[in-house]
């Protein structure tokens, strides 16, 4: 999954209890993935050395710099390119995160003492800024290893309708035959759709590409709309994906199976998404993907530091009042802050924000998804086994009513008949249905996370300029596509279009922005 910014999350931990002790439950998770998110915030702070300000602004100057609502992907790179692209080193910046720990949807729970990605799971290889990033701050990447124990099933709710090979060799050359063979398989049921998809994404990530273009050649966009017009995607927005695939000439076995299980996996949702989103999810199945060891938060933290941010934890901000020449926010802890330019990093749905003059955006809906992770082992009876081995490492299903989840994966195999799962679900997963689903079950976590919007074609998007003058909104993005990665991108797009229009530029100007020799990518580059 993509990630997941400032949304309030709900944690149940059981251990095979009752229904009855919900609520203690769910006070009980929120205390444990709280303590976890704590404990790698704590580890950044000696890690990345971060500034916490502890005592609020007073000062009622206007000209009090950028204020940034959200610690997530977005908020912390608006502040890194700000950093970078200003010709002044002397402005001020300020964010504010209503938890206690950075990171947004980038977050880790602790199952059994181990670590787990929660939120925001898997970049792609051509994730340029997230590369430059974790490069920066010397991040230690990891990707998949080739393992023969890994494998795949499509299943209905009674039957697996497809599955790879699953052969234990331990030799890199049996290996890569297993993997061949599975290729086969694939390549027998969906045929040449399959290089037909290949190129659908192929030619959607060549024009993403674009956005790494040097300031000559690249605007800076006040829209949304007019982003995606540049780079050649609108478009996609417009139609579903099913749509869009079908006039690519896809099989429609090949949409209705896996097609559709990488949407359920990737956005919670079926094909009827817009084209541009499933073919961002389409792109995050594929080969070369990777994560950060110890967590994907630590790109944010990361970014804040290096920026010398002055960060507000714990403190959610409530109203936001335009007084002439400035902002004037409110937290829920009582302070005041005036700032120059108010940057919100969040998504609005579900926010209490109240704005002074009212703004207006178009309705959405954020979609969630509930994570459970379960420390146990799955029942073989429950899908139409007769042992677990049968039941392939990763299990995506169809788009069907009668289907409690999207996805189950084993995250870590610690021995046999004992693993640590992690499930997507539309719905919480009740212990009754857990107990069908799992033989043992020691300890369960669930999140329920506000992860990413609910994908409808047409897309309408929100301005980035929330009132025309210095109100912006990253998150505006966010219909088109949502990763970590698309967020950066948009960040970017932000800063440089904050340092444009506060210095009176016209919007294709980038004369008022400090050069960079970084500010294109290598798309040749390798991890």
């Amino acid at each position: 999954m993509r990630e997941l910014t400032c949304q309030k999350f709900k944690v149940n931990s059981r251990r095979g209890k009752g229904v009855e002790e919900e609520e203690e439950e769910e006070e009980e998770g929120e205390e444990r993935i709280g303590e976890q998110k704590m404990k790698n915030t704590m580890l950044g702070v000696l890690f990345f050395s971060l500034l916490i300000l502890s005592a609020p602004s007073s000062s009622s100057s206007a000209s009090e710099g950028v204020c940034i609502i959200g610690s997530g992907i977005g908020g912390s790179s608006v502040a890194h390119f700000l950093r970078k692209y200003s010709e002044s080193e002397l402005i001020r910046i300020r964010i504010f995160e209503r938890q206690g720990v950075v990171g947004g949807r980038m977050a880790t729970v602790s199952v059994s003492g181990e670590t787990f990605e929660a939120g925001a799971s898997i970049l792609h290889p051509k994730n340029y800024h997230a590369l430059n990033f974790a490069k920066s701050f010397n991040l230690t990447i990891q990707t998949p290893s080739l393992d023969s124990d890994s494998s795949f099933g499509i299943w209905d709710g009674h039957n697996f309708l497809f599955k790879t090979l699953d052969l234990d060799f331990k030799f890199p050359f049996f290996q890569k035959i297993l993997s061949l063979a599975n290729s086969f398989l694939m390549f027998f049921r969906y045929g040449f759709s399959l290089f037909r998809m290949t190129n659908f994404v192929e030619t959607t990530v060549d024009n993403f590409l674009k956005y790494y273009e040097s300031f000559e050649s690249r605007p800076v966009f006040e829209t949304v709309d007019e982003m995606l017009t540049w780079a050649g995607l609108y478009n996609l927005t417009t139609r579903t994906l099913e749509e869009e695939l079908l006039d690519a000439g896809l099989s429609p076995l090949l949409i209705q199976e896996l097609v559709t299980v990488i949407t359920r996996v990737n956005y919670g949702q079926s094909v009827s998404i817009s084209g541009l989103a499933g073919a961002v999810s389409l792109a995050g199945a594929g080969d070369g993907l990777w994560s950060i060891e110890g967590g994907n938060w630590q790109i944010a933290a990361g970014l804040i530091n290096s920026s010398h941010v002055e960060l507000h934890l714990q403190e959610e901000i409530e109203s936001i009042s335009y007084l002439g020449d400035h902002y004037e926010l409110n937290s829920t802890n009582g302070n005041s802050y005036p700032c120059e330019v108010t940057v919100i990093a969040t998504p609005l749905d579900e926010q209490n924000i109240s704005f002074t003059p009212s703004i207006s955006i178009p309705n959405r809906s954020l979609h969630h998804t509930h994570a459970t992770f379960v420390r146990g082992f799955l029942n073989p009876a429950y899908f139409g086994v007769s042992t677990g081995s049968e039941i392939p490492t990763l299990v995506g299903t169809i788009e069907s009513h009668d289907l409690p989840f999207s996805s189950v994966s084993v995250l870590k195999q610690h021995s046999e008949k004992d693993a640590t799962y992690k499930i997507f679900s539309r719905k919480p997963m009740a212990d009754a249905l857990l107990d069908r689903i799992f033989s043992i079950r020691m300890e369960t976590l669930r999140i329920n996370w506000g992860a990413y919007p609910h994908y409808n074609a047409p897309e309408r998007f929100a301005p980035f300029v929330l009132d025309g003058q210095h109100l912006y909104y990253v998150n505006a993005f966010e219909n088109a596509a949502s990763t970590m990665e698309t967020s950066a991108v948009a960040a970017e797009n932000i800063a440089r279009l904050i340092l444009s229009r506060s210095s009176g530029k016209t919007k294709s100007s980038s004369s008022n922005l400090k050069t960079s020799t970084s500010n294109t990518y290598d798309r040749h580059s390798d991890l």
